[in-house]
């Protein structure tokens, strides 16, 4: 599944609409790196290089110049090597760019140190993508630096500099209908893995082999990677947030906390279920986990244009305050308890993030300092949680190593928002049913 060529040329010329005249952007590759020894990590392309040029090989440069008459966008890559091809899979090369990729120009990358202080010669302002990548910065100082040993001969140098990432990155915050189209494949993918992960949980299996059953459907279905590292977290694994050992033996009586979303063409999916390895909740499992959905629709239903990006989050945490005081788990007036932050023992993280091209999505979430307004094509997730630790004293012990998270992917839309994630089930019926087809 692939985005047409015509989609990023839209891009191009949308960001250089923007751009200051007299100026140029230059925007490098990702660089290799090398897991160990003589064997490299999977190459993945960086996500601004990609969104606007659909290119995926190493070692290239973007190049864009708005109203240069001999072509405004140009690509430096890697040549054709047929020896080196054998080895290391095949290459566009320039002629190859220019012709697939839509370049109006394409170059060696040999050929950058010479060309490239050309076309900066002369611009007014200059911008890239700075303090990502040192050995770019590097890069970029010493074209300059080509181009001030030229100025006795009347070259004009660059006078202003302008981080890339603003203009590019609320771009990248509204997505088109060819966007969401991909990312709801993404998220389509992703259910069906967390749904297989499901039917096949029973006692006495351990953490990874859930998570090969994942890796298995996001393969199978034309997902060559997840978009982050698996989180598989039986029992009291579940209260760590970032766990990624998975290697731990699931027992009968705990809850399974499943993170888990596929990339597709570059789009993530996020997705977060917590279910019973036995395939049914105990009493505490459930009015912890039904109190966690509460919060996730609550918040839900605040997504829509023109409320606040803040206010899903605020949501959640009154509808989760309000549980855990009802509970008997915090005590005190609830308002209060929500301004002194006392649930964060239980709740310490945010209820969602921008959903994009990485997982983490670009975008800012405040606007002159206040939490910006939702607008129709913004992706995000919604994921509230409850992570009661197992050596939390302050509360009775038959809550302890608890710990439920609920997470999905959401678009806004004109009439409020649609749910990218919708196919894996989330009610505790529901779970409780697709498991009883495995477990029963």
């Amino acid at each position: 599944m692939k985005l047409a060529q015509t989609e990023y040329s839209q891009r191009r010329q949308q960001l250089m609409s923007q751009m200051e005249a007299n100026s140029i952007a230059i925007v490098p590759t990702a660089v290799e790196t090398v897991r160990n020894r003589d064997v490299e990590h999977p190459f993945r392309q960086d996500s601004d290089f990609y969104y606007l040029s659909g290119f995926a090989e190493a070692n290239a440069c973007l190049v864009l110049i708005p109203g240069r008459e001999q072509g405004e966008y140009i690509v430096f890559c890697n040549p054709k090597d047929p020896a080196l091809e054998i080895w290391t899979g095949r290459r566009a090369g320039p002629e190859g760019v220019a012709k697939e990729f839509y370049a109006d120009e394409a170059y060696p990358i040999e050929a950058i140190d010479s060309v490239l202080p050309e076309l900066i010669e002369g611009k007014a302002r200059v911008y890239s993508v700075m303090g990502a990548n040192s050995q770019f910065d590097t890069q970029l100082n010493h074209w300059l630096n080509q181009v001030k040993a030229m100025v006795r001969k009347g070259a004009q140098v660059p006078h202003e500099f302008s981080a890339l990432d603003h203009l590019l990155h609320e771009m990248r915050l509204i997505k088109s209908p060819a966007e969401i189209e991909i990312m709801q494949k993404a998220a389509d993918i992703s259910a069906a893995a967390h749904c297989r992960a499901m039917q096949v949980a029973k006692p006495g299996c351990f953490e990874y082999q859930l998570e090969a059953e994942i890796l298995h459907e996001f393969t199978r279905e034309g997902s060559r990677w997840p978009a982050y590292p698996s989180i598989v977290g039986g029992g009291d694994n579940a209260c760590i947030l970032h766990y990624t050992n998975n290697d731990m033996l699931i027992a009968d009586g705990g809850l399974i906390l499943i993170d888990a979303g596929c990339e597709l063409d570059y789009y993530a999916a996020d997705i977060t279920r917590t279910f019973p390895v036995s395939g049914k909740f105990g009493p505490e499992q459930k009015a912890l986990y039904e109190l966690v959905l509460k919060a996730q629709l609550a918040a839900i239903e605040q997504v829509k244009p023109g409320n606040s990006w803040n206010a899903g989050h605020e949501a959640a945490v009154k509808v989760l305050v309000t549980g855990l005081v009802e509970l008997g788990l915090l005590s005190g007036d609830i308002e209060q308890l929500i301004k002194d932050e006392s649930y964060k023992v239980f709740y310490m993280h945010r209820t969602g993030h921008w959903l994009g091209m990485d997982v983490h999505d670009v975008g800012e979430y405040r606007v002159d300092k206040e939490w910006r307004p939702l607008e129709v094509g913004m992706a995000l997730t919604v994921e509230p949680g409850l992570y009661i630790a197992p050596d939390c004293e302050d509360v009775d012990e038959r809550w302890r190593g608890i710990g439920i998270r609920i997470e999905d992917d959401v678009v806004v839309t004109e009439g409020g928002c649609h749910i990218l994630s919708h196919k894996v089930p989330k009610t505790v019926a529901e779970i409780e049913a697709l498991m009883g087809k495995q477990n029963g």
